[in-house]
């Protein structure tokens, strides 16, 4: 059987592969540098955040001041990759530059990442749920981030648990699938729903059939509808859209010789409301040729009338 919906497979990702887009692995950040414990991570609203961050130059600016004064030297670590000042307190190192502990922040909700794994894109890092919410690819059933392993298919993005039959809702495992009309289903469903039923038994066909009478058949399920016979190599006759084989089409039809009970595919004679082949239409005592003359009937047999004047004298004679 050939159709379009040929049977799938899906390709299953990790989530955390390489690749544009993708998923990252997380960074983890060492300890800031000169701290003597390593320093919690501070969700602040962007304004507070920045007031505090401003407050801290500015201490630290006068602090550095203070010190230079009184003849105190400091060595800096670095400018920040943030604010373009010099680190000389806690830091953090990432993206291969150093921050101030307090403005390293996710690029895109600003809460302070601190000591936290962070993810990175296009040099900028951002907290992993920002992370997902804005790159991981979306799950056509539910819409929601793949932030593990995903699959491919039907040129769409699926949680594993998601991509599932849409008729009786299983897993396609590694079974495969049918697509039909961007839709994915289980073999068995496919089958049942969009194959071609057999003329003879009415199962979906799935394999090789036979294209006869409008209809499509089961090789095997392509016989005779009364005999149950194949047809190998022979003909079949088409009666009110059922297959036959010759004799069982003319018996249908009332065309078999009543006498030889073959097939009438030529003249006919019809006598005693039966079909005969004109050379089998004959005396049924002398078997004497009747279709050129006429005949006596007794007992629904035709005698010639010799014959019948012989056999049935002082009998009723019947036309």
């Amino acid at each position: 059987m050939t159709n379009r919906d040929s049977s799938s497979t899906t390709t299953q990702h990790a989530g955390s592969a390489g690749g544009d887009p993708a998923y990252a692995r997380p960074h983890k950040n060492r300890s800031p540098v000169g701290a003597a414990t390593p320093a919690s991570a501070v969700n602040m609203g962007s304004g507070g955040a920045a007031a505090h961050g401003d407050q801290l130059d500015s201490m630290l600016g006068s602090l550095q001041s203070d010190m230079n004064r009184q003849g105190v030297s400091t060595k800096t670590k670095g400018l920040c990759a943030a604010c373009n000042k010099p680190v000389v307190s806690q830091m953090i190192t990432a993206l291969g530059k150093v921050w101030h502990v307090e403005h390293f922040t996710c690029a895109h909700c600003k809460m302070t990442l601190g000591t936290m794994s962070f993810y990175e894109r296009e040099g900028k890092a951002y907290c992993e749920q920002d992370y997902h919410n804005l790159f991981a690819p979306r799950c056509a059933y539910c819409s929601g981030p793949i932030t593990d392993k995903c699959v491919t298919a039907l040129d769409k993005t699926w949680h594993p648990e998601h991509f599932f039959c849409g008729f009786c809702g299983c897993n396609f495992g590694d079974q495969g699938f049918h697509e039909r009309d961007g839709q994915a289903y289980c073999r068995e469903d496919f089958l049942k729903m969009f194959a071609p039923k057999c003329g003879g038994c009415g199962q979906p066909i799935n394999d090789s059939y036979i294209s006869a009478l409008n209809r499509h058949w089961h090789p095997e399920c392509f016989v005779c509808w009364d005999c149950q016979r194949p047809f190998g190599n022979m003909s079949f006759f088409d009666h009110d859209g059922l297959p036959y084989c010759e004799q069982h089409y003319h018996a249908k039809r009332g065309s078999l010789c009543a006498d030889c009970q073959q097939p009438i595919t030529g003249p006919s004679i019809i006598a005693m409301g039966r079909k005969f082949h004109p050379k089998h239409f004959t005396c049924a005592f002398c078997l004497k040729q009747l279709n050129n003359v006429t005949f006596k009937e007794q007992n629904n047999k035709p005698y010639c009338h010799p014959c019948f004047s012989k056999l049935f004298a002082g009998t009723k004679m019947m036309d």
